[in-house]
């Protein structure tokens, strides 16, 4: 892997699969739903739960807004096409209206912030666990261990889930276990690992808006996780004093959510979660 040269790929995939097994074995539940937006994170989970539990046991549910791009969609669809996954498409922009409507008093200023966005990851959340709680299927999570490190993941939105599936893995892993499976059997649509990633919840939205690069995020995430290293030795090695900084400062505030999310498949020898939330 790009990270870690330890755990070889091959491991790493066989790890997950047999992993969702037992957990869905341990759980007595045999059916999966997924949120699909079209980015690479869903897409890696729906492919691992299709091999896992098989394509007949795995839901997905795409949910476009009026930030949502047309590829997005498509993408998703090509995606569960390529798994066998059936799916449905339920679009949220009339809900997210709605809600607007109803709360004008909080957004009367008309500012955009992170509260309309939040908004969005929490329709999706109770749409999920609407069919979740109709069908018998256990929602899978898709949010990867970059995004939960630094936080950048809603709390009862698309932190939510009775499984966090890639919770254990950066996104430049993510990226080389899709490119390994499609090695194998193409599962994952090549626009889906080509394009920028992003939340879409606001126009023309990228995650590099938010947080650093995922080039640059991820081998210091490693560094203070998995090696352990601290700031000073960071720094000698070279590494920016100010995106030190603000790496720290968005671990640390992010505190609360990781508390929160729900069991990750362990992976590493280094997880972020407690002993008692890793499966």
């Amino acid at each position: 892997m790009v990270l870690d040269p330890m755990i070889s790929i091959d491991a790493v995939h066989a790890l997950l699969v047999a992993k969702i097994r037992r957990f869905f074995a341990d759980s007595n539940a045999s059916k999966a739903v997924i949120g699909l937006s079209g980015g690479v994170d869903s897409a890696l989970v729906l492919a691992l739960a299709a091999e896992a539990l098989g394509p007949e046991n795995v839901h997905g549910i795409m949910m476009p807004s009026k930030f949502s791009t047309k590829n997005s969609v498509t993408d998703a669809e090509e995606l569960s096409e390529l798994n066998g996954v059936k799916y449905d498409v339920i679009h949220i922009s009339r809900i997210y209206e709605r809600y607007m409507d109803e709360l004008q008093q909080f957004f009367a200023d008309g500012s955009w912030t992170t509260a309309q966005e939040n908004l969005q990851a929490r329709i999706r959340a109770n749409i999920l666990m609407a069919y979740s709680n109709r069908s018998g299927s256990l929602l899978l999570n898709t949010s990867n261990k970059s995004e939960i490190s630094v936080g950048y993941g809603t709390i009862y939105g698309d932190l939510c889930g009775a499984l966090m599936v890639i919770g254990d893995l950066y996104k430049l892993q993510v990226y080389d276990l899709c490119k390994y499976m499609n090695a194998a059997k193409r599962a994952i649509p090549d626009a889906i690992l080509t394009k920028a990633p992003s939340a879409e919840l606001h126009p023309g939205q990228k995650d590099s808006d938010s947080i650093p690069d995922y080039s640059i995020l991820d081998p210091i995430l490693f560094a203070l996780n998995e090696e352990a290293k601290d700031y000073e030795t960071l720094l000698k090695a070279g590494v920016d004093g100010n995106m030190l900084t603000l790496i720290a400062n968005l671990r640390k505030r992010s505190t609360f959510k990781t508390m929160q999310v729900p069991p990750v498949l362990q992976i590493s020898s280094r997880p972020l979660l407690p002993d008692f939330k890793c499966f």
